[in-house]
């Protein structure tokens, strides 16, 4: 089993026709709340301490899976992107299989005035025999009905809620919720206290189901998938232990 980035990952259904970009997307889908966008006030830097992403920041996480060692590198790049009028802080992910690489993401995220982070894009790239030959699940707010969402509110509460981390309806539709506060927990970069559990799960795909972990002043720290445990092995450039 490969372990998927750490980062949100997009679950593509192409056999879902999504509706029309101009028919308004629902506040709410089976219980699941939309967070709306329209009037955010939006915030130069990223320092939700569950999700910082200062710029040159650091993650290195690794994986065993069936089909060998599985490292995943994240970093802040100085770039930014305008996604919707909104200028966006560039995270690039890169996946690797036993050294080689199989995944490339650049993710697109921004910060409101009152601490949520929300999710506005990806640009995707899967390798083969060294090249980039698949580009299946980039979307951006703003194209073809896409919708931004919350990959980390600012005050996050195990409150039962879940929310939308992505609105792309028919083909990408991750849902994000709280189900733990002040836990602490040991892995190979260091020992953190007050970390928040989170479960993702699809509205598509019911057999997509992770818990992640993240921690003051380093962010995701644990991602616990079927059969995988990713672990933060080394960061930098943060604030945290």
């Amino acid at each position: 089993m490969r372990i998927r980035s750490v980062l949100p990952a997009i679950v593509l259904l192409t056999a879902c026709p999504a509706p029309e970009p101009d028919e308004p997307a629902p506040l709410e889908v089976d219980g699941i709340v939309r967070p709306v966008a329209d009037d955010v006030r939006w915030v130069a830097a990223i320092d939700n301490p569950y999700f910082p992403l200062p710029t040159g920041a650091t993650w290195h996480y690794e994986a065993m899976s069936d089909e060998g060692l599985e490292t995943d590198d994240v970093e802040v790049l100085a770039q930014t992107r305008v996604v919707n009028g909104v200028t966006a802080t560039v995270v690039h992910d890169l996946v690797r299989l036993d050294g080689e690489i199989v995944e490339e993401t650049w993710d697109w995220y921004a910060q409101d005035d009152e601490g949520s982070v929300w999710y506005l894009g990806e640009d995707t790239c899967e390798w083969e025999d060294g090249m980039c030959v698949v580009h299946a699940g980039a979307w951006e707010w703003g194209v073809d009905g896409a919708l931004p969402g919350i990959i980390m509110p600012g005050d996050p509460q195990a409150d039962g809620q879940p929310f939308f981390q992505e609105y792309y309806p028919g083909e990408a539709e991750d849902v994000g919720e709280v189900i733990g506060v002040g836990e602490a927990i040991e892995v190979p970069a260091g020992s953190f206290t007050d970390c928040v559990r989170t479960r993702d799960t699809s509205h598509l795909d019911p057999g997509l189901d992770e818990q992640k972990v993240y921690c003051p002043g380093v962010g995701n720290v644990l991602v616990l998938e079927p059969g995988v445990s990713v672990e933060l092995l080394s960061h930098s450039g943060l604030l945290g232990p």
